[in-house]
């Protein structure tokens, strides 16, 4: 896997920034025919996606050493706010930060999302999310790290994923490690989808992934 990265919900930063992963959140629309805007109108019924985000927080290697299994960032990085750290990647009109979270949604209009404002090489990333209820099937809600501006068709990605769902269905969360672009047809990867015990829609949970130069978890 190519080195440093971005935290966002999109993309990444130049050549000059090692091999930064950047850190996504973001709301998808998947129709397997037509495009994503003109799928929108058809979803029924009409719904606005929330995606809240507590307490995003990480730890870099440059400062530290990775967490080990046992470890709670709250208690080794400090406090941040939101624009300190992320900005906007699209749907500004569809964000809404508070005093210690950010809401994003989706409607026929637009999605939305953000990506850190700089380049990570390893680290423990992580938030606590609480997913929209009720009908979204066809929305992926996802919270992921990408090096594809540095490495377009050639990317790699730790992807944290929320497949949408029906009201008498569970989400699935489904994890990959995606790595150098599998443009070739032979996916070099690690996609594992896990039917949650838990209802995500009902409480905040923490979701992360860590980092590390040997190994991800």
């Amino acid at each position: 896997m190519h080195k440093p990265v971005f935290i966002t919900f999109f993309n990444i930063w130049s050549q000059y920034a090692f091999n930064h992963l950047v850190l996504f959140v973001s709301l998808l629309i998947v129709c397997s025919s037509l495009p994503s805007l003109f799928c929108l109108p058809f979803m029924a019924p009409i719904f606005s996606l929330f995606l809240s985000f507590v307490m995003l927080s990480w730890s870099i290697a440059q400062g530290q050493g990775p967490p080990s299994p046992g470890y709670s960032p709250s208690t080794s990085v400090r406090t941040v706010k939101f624009d300190q750290v992320f900005r906007n990647l699209w749907g500004p009109q569809h964000q809404r930060a508070d005093q210690d979270s950010i809401t994003i949604w989706l409607d026929k209009t637009s999605g939305s999302g953000f990506k850190s404002i700089q380049p990570y090489q390893s680290g423990y990333f992580g938030a606590a999310m609480k997913l929209q209820p009720g009908y979204t099937a066809g929305v992926i809600t996802s919270f992921y790290l990408s090096n594809n501006e540095d490495h377009p068709g050639n990317h790699d990605e730790i992807d944290i994923e929320f497949l949408g769902t029906t009201p008498d269905e569970l989400y699935t969360l489904q994890t990959n490690v995606y790595i150098k672009g599998s443009g070739d047809g032979n996916i070099i990867g690690r996609e594992m989808k896990f039917h949650l015990w838990f209802d995500p829609t009902q409480d905040f949970h923490n979701y992360a992934a860590l980092w590390t130069p040997s190994e991800i978890m």
